[in-house]
């Protein structure tokens, strides 16, 4: 019997892990340890968007946050948009995500949470949080953000790809958030082969951050991109 698409999702997630080496000040979070309720809630979300075999376009992000799928186990997505858009309600944790207000702009006016779902699936080449040490607590960080790291979490950033194009994904053309992000992915699509386009959109971070003022341009613009 072959698996559905939010099956598969799940079961990538369950086997999350990463075990490679780290240089010293960075740690990475897996939500799922962390966090019973994780499991519970990203798989509610799957069943509920992605109970089908459909092909669906790959939205490319960087690491999860945090405070977004760093706790709900749904990119881009934190729990307030979890519950108020997708009606899922996380118990054990509160938390508001930047990123995850211009996504969900973004995918309200695209046709709504289940009309965007059913055509794009969003991840990350390093599916799970990453921390720095940084004046005695930990902060955010990006994979890129330190020459070892990256050459650290390379290999695994290129199996975990690997694994999501396996889902059903579309990779004639993937769309990738932000353009340091898109640098680094290109050097790991020359190595293996991945996509044939990459199209790159602003991080909604940046947007968020920089250009709040022009928030509709660049919310046309991605559903554009995404529609064509």
């Amino acid at each position: 019997m072959t698996k559905t698409f939010a099956e598969e999702v799940v079961e990538f997630n369950r086997n999350l892990h990463y075990s490679g080496n780290l240089p010293d000040d960075f740690q990475v979070l897996n939500p799922y340890l962390d966090n019973p309720e994780t499991m519970i809630v990203m798989e509610k979300f799957y069943q509920k968007y992605y109970n089908d075999s459909h092909q669906r376009k790959f939205l490319i992000g960087i690491n999860p946050s945090r405070h977004g799928a760093g706790v709900t186990g749904v990119p881009f997505t934190d729990t307030k948009r979890l519950e108020a858009v997708c009606g899922i309600k996380m118990e054990s944790a509160h938390t508001h995500e930047v990123s995850s207000v211009f996504m969900y702009d973004v995918i309200g006016q695209y046709g709504g949470a289940e009309e965007f779902y059913k055509e794009v699936y969003i991840n990350s080449p390093f599916p799970l949080a990453i921390v720095r040490k940084s004046k005695g607590s930990w902060i955010n960080a990006n994979y890129y953000d330190d020459k070892e790291l990256f050459k650290d979490v390379k290999d695994f950033m290129i199996d975990s790809l690997k694994k999501h194009i396996t889902l059903n994904l579309d990779t004639s053309e993937v769309f990738i958030l932000g353009k340091k992000n898109a640098d680094f992915i290109s050097k790991l699509n020359k190595e293996a082969n991945l996509f044939e386009k990459m199209t790159v959109l602003e991080h909604p971070r940046y947007i968020q951050q920089y250009k709040s003022k022009e928030k509709q341009l660049y919310i046309d613009k991605y559903i554009l991109t995404l529609k064509n």
